[in-house]
């Protein structure tokens, strides 16, 4: 796997086109959950919305995989990696608190990339907390202003979240807070750093103090909102993210269209859908070992997801341009709406 190069989404931006960016934000309502029954109501009972914001690669899926216990939301070193919004439910005696992880904010290239950014700001209108991640081992840039001023407009209750913070010292850590302080009046400031489970406990508890009185909004028991289906098809594309050159990420789109379990087994089909005959090539790589590689690291993920025996196949074909096609953006289930 080649090394990824970290950039600035941001940098080539005038302030006019971040103006224009800013104003894709608008207009565009939140979380629709329907109103829980009052039996699911208990005297004293608190709950709500968290939503994680930030640039990419801020550590936002990390942390709240780290948060609900276990992975339910794929990570890797590339950009946009988030493609659709996830929650995962964190109950603790007396709380919900219902994460929601949004695609990184971002200077958009296509008509995906600017659907990303949309269901990213969405996020900001109806929760009841937002928090504005930062990773700690990278300066303050515009692209983490702009996203803080949208976090400023933001009527939730704003905690600023540094991340990473086993990589970076003690004077890169205030230095992002410093920063971020003169752009929003955040009513707290943790430090975290979800590999070492850091402050881990302490950000869940700290949230929990924010959340209003309300329902239990997802039954215990119940982590995620997200289908089998939708987890099969990120987990697919995490890997070939982590394993194909730079060339292919952001070309790839999954859909799992065969999903069957049994008591033994769990039986899955997946298609991999790329823009060009040659990045098909590199996926599936000489006598087909980088697609075997990809399905067997897949598998072995979704294995301990389902706890159950897998079996996984996978074909790879080619949908030139979905990337700025609407109706190929919504079936990939990447639409601001999904």
């Amino acid at each position: 796997m080649s090394d990824i190069e970290e950039f600035d989404p941001f940098e080539d931006l005038s302030d006019d086109e971040l103006d224009a960016l800013l104003a894709q934000g608008a207009g565009f309502d939140g979380i629709d959950v329907e109103e829980a029954p009052a039996a699911d109501r208990a005297q004293g009972f608190r709950s709500g919305f968290v939503a994680l914001v930030g640039r990419p690669n801020a550590g936002k899926s990390t942390l709240m995989n780290a948060c609900y216990g276990q992975k339910v939301a794929i990570t890797s070193p590339v950009a946009q990696t988030t493609r659709r919004r996830m929650r995962a439910v964190v109950n603790r005696p007396g709380y919900q608190l219902v994460f929601v992880d949004t695609p990184g904010i971002h200077k958009p290239k296509d008509g995906l990339g600017s659907e990303l950014n949309r269901s990213a700001l969405s996020e900001l209108n109806d929760v009841d907390v937002v928090c504005f991640t930062l990773d700690a081992t990278k300066p303050f840039g515009r692209g983490d202003a702009w996203v803080a001023e949208r976090v400023k407009q933001s009527s939730a209750h704003k905690v600023l979240v540094i991340t990473k913070a086993d990589r970076a010292d003690q004077a890169q850590v205030m230095a992002q807070i410093d920063a971020a302080r003169e752009e929003v009046d955040f009513e707290d400031v943790i430090v975290t750093s979800a590999n070492e489970r850091f402050n881990v406990d302490e950000f869940i508890d700290l949230l929990c103090s924010y959340l209003p009185e309300g329902p239990m909004w997802f039954p215990e028991g119940m982590g995620t909102d997200t289908t089998d289906e939708v987890q099969v098809a990120e987990f697919v594309r995490e890997k070939v993210l982590l394993h194909t050159r730079e060339e292919i990420p952001h070309s790839v789109g999954v859909i799992c269209d065969y999903f069957e379990r049994t008591k033994k087994v769990v039986r899955i089909h997946a298609i991999i859908f790329v823009e060009r005959d040659g990045q098909k090539g590199i996926i599936i790589g000489h006598k087909g070992e980088m697609i075997k590689r990809i399905g067997t690291d897949a598998r072995l993920d979704l294995e301990r997801l389902f706890d159950s025996k897998v079996f996984l196949e996978l074909d790879v074909k080619v949908k030139a341009g979905w990337r700025d096609d609407a109706a190929q953006i919504r079936r990939f289930g990447y639409a601001a709406d999904e």
